[in-house]
């Protein structure tokens, strides 16, 4: 039987002037894919084995976001991602370790995320980060022109797709993996007949998370139901 605790009070990694707490379930190995399926509809999210949501008394700027992948249309911008990078080759494999992957991932925290905290990460915490997990978890290589240039660790649920975490090679000019990765992932969604793509947390005031919402049919989850984000519940 599941249980929820929450944490004692910790800097926010979001917004760094204010404390965080989260709601965790445990314990996490009886969290199976069709546990956390049902957990992700609830506005809980996955690192690792650790299965959380926020649960600030104070701050409600974190809300749990998903495209909706029936009625998704793409922008111009975003199609031309896409054709962009339309040689690329996504190869996918269990969750397993490579050094040429957690040196990509390091370039990347260095480049896009210096200072945030995980620009140090050891391979023990890129590990317990990305590596470890007890639900249907996939990890997609992407190569272009011969070179790996984008890794996405993804969860294959019951209704979606939960994009877990995505890191690239940010020293290519001019490109859009970030972009093209999301694409398709709601690609990946309309060929296995799944309707959403969870993209986990959205906060109007954090810049670096602003892309989410250029997606059309960008869901948010408010008071216990999903519904349109637009500008009349954009706290």
């Amino acid at each position: 039987m599941l249980k929820f605790h929450t944490t004692n009070p910790y800097s926010c990694s979001y917004l760094p002037d204010r404390l965080a707490c989260s709601e965790i379930a445990t314990p996490e190995q009886l969290i199976d894919t069709q546990t956390y399926g049902e957990l992700i509809q609830a506005g809980f999210r996955r690192s690792g084995h650790y299965i959380y949501r926020p649960c600030c008394e104070h701050c409600q700027a974190c809300q749990s976001v998903r495209i909706n992948v029936k009625t998704f249309t793409s922008k111009r911008a975003q199609r031309r991602a896409w054709k962009k990078h339309q040689h690329v080759v996504a190869i996918q494999h269990p969750l397993h370790y490579q050094p040429e992957h957690y040196a990509l991932y390091q370039r990347y925290q260095f480049k896009r995320h210096l200072g945030g905290g995980m620009d140090n990460d050891c391979r023990e915490q890129y590990n317990n980060f990305l590596l470890q997990s007890y639900v249907n978890s996939k990890l997609i290589e992407f190569h272009e022109a011969g070179q790996l240039r984008m890794i996405s660790i993804i969860d294959i649920l019951p209704d979606g797709i939960s994009s877990v975490y995505t890191f690239f090679d940010a020293d290519i000019a001019h490109a859009s993996f970030g972009t093209y990765n999301i694409i398709w992932q709601i690609e990946q969604c309309r060929q296995l007949g799944l309707d959403y793509l969870y993209l986990g947390y959205w906060i109007k005031e954090n810049r670096k998370m602003q892309y989410k919402a250029n997606f059309k049919s960008l869901e948010v989850l408010i008071n216990g139901r999903w519904q349109l984000l637009d500008s009349s519940n954009i706290s």
